[in-house]
């Protein structure tokens, strides 16, 4: 089977050690992005299976019609990148490993490394180590400040929960539904 991984700019694909059961196959790792339709199915022509580790690549009709010999469509997570409708109606299988209401823990993580970064001057003091100085400030604490957290979804809710452990107040703005939802969890 000929196959194509998209978008993997980390290479770590290969490094898996279930990336071993694809040896008899026809493998190409892809490190680049490209978006451009013309470009896309020049490049996967000939793909049967279709590896998806990231949501960036497009992957609707205009393409999948030009991929005659896709069959599947494997991706990580979520899938509002793909035309699941267009699939169907081309016979192209897809399947994720998403489960219904769990969050994208790695999203929430993220966004909390971005804020602790932030609140406590981690990009500066590095640099400041870097200069051979010592640390330019400590930064500030987020306990007892306020976390403005805007929709309240999967991803939204595991972030509310995080800040809220470290003692902060949650404020949501979101559509009526979510911010019923919100403060049925407890936050504002």
């Amino acid at each position: 089977m000929k196959i194509a991984v998209l978008d993997d700019y980390h290479d770590t694909v290969r490094t898996l050690a279930a990336f071993r059961k694809l040896a008899a196959h026809d493998v190409k790792v892809w490190n680049d992005h490209l978006q451009d339709t013309d470009a896309l199915a020049a490049r996967l022509k000939d793909v049967e299976a279709l590896v998806l580790i990231r949501e960036r690549t497009k992957i609707r009709a205009p393409l999948l019609e030009r991929l005659p010999k896709l069959r599947l469509i494997s991706q990580r997570s979520v899938y509002p990148h793909i035309d699941i409708d267009a699939c169907t109606r081309l016979g192209v299988t897809v399947c994720s490993n998403m489960h219904t209401g769990t969050p994208s823990y790695a999203t929430s993580e993220m966004t909390w490394a971005l804020i602790l970064a932030a609140a406590r001057e981690i990009p500066q003091n590095v640099a400041a180590l870097k200069a051979g100085k010592w640390q330019v400030g400590v930064g500030s604490t987020l306990r007892g400040k306020h976390l403005g957290i805007f929709g309240y979804g999967r991803i939204a809710g595991e972030v509310a929960k995080i800040g809220a452990a470290m003692g902060m107040r949650i404020l949501v703005w979101a559509r009526e539904a979510s911010r019923q939802k919100a403060q049925a969890d407890g936050y504002s």
